[in-house]
Order: structure tokens, then sequence, then C-alpha cells
């Protein structure tokens, strides 16, 4: 089983350090739980995932936070 994306991109996205990459992963899944709670909505994937996904992608950066 692969995970996507792979941690070489995102420790690339945050210069190779491990903990910064945990406290934005952390910081961004609890924003995205906060925002499910609001609108009641259900979602396939887990708030990890999806910060991973946009960290790979570059919607957040290291400096937000």
């Amino acid at each position: 089983m692969m995970i996507e994306p792979a941690i070489d991109t995102l420790l690339s996205k945050t210069k190779n350090n491990k903990y910064v990459l945990c406290t934005i992963i952390t910081k961004r899944a609890k924003e995205i739980e906060s925002v499910r709670r609001l609108e009641l909505a259900n979602q396939d994937k887990k708030a990890i995932s999806l910060a991973c996904e946009e960290i790979a992608k570059g919607k957040v950066k290291p400096s937000d936070f």
C-alpha cells in the first residue's frame, strides 16, 4: 500500500524538518476538522490526509503558520 503524498515530497516542503512538517500537518488538520464540524459535512478522507495533500500541492506553506 502506497501512502500519497510521499513523505519525501512533504519533507521537501519544510527543508527536511520533520518537526515543522508534523506541526503544520497537525494545525491544518485541526482547521479542517473545525470547518467540518461547522458545516456538518462528511468526507471520505481524513483531515490529516487532506492536510498532507494541501502541503504537497503547495497550498499550505510553513510560513502560513
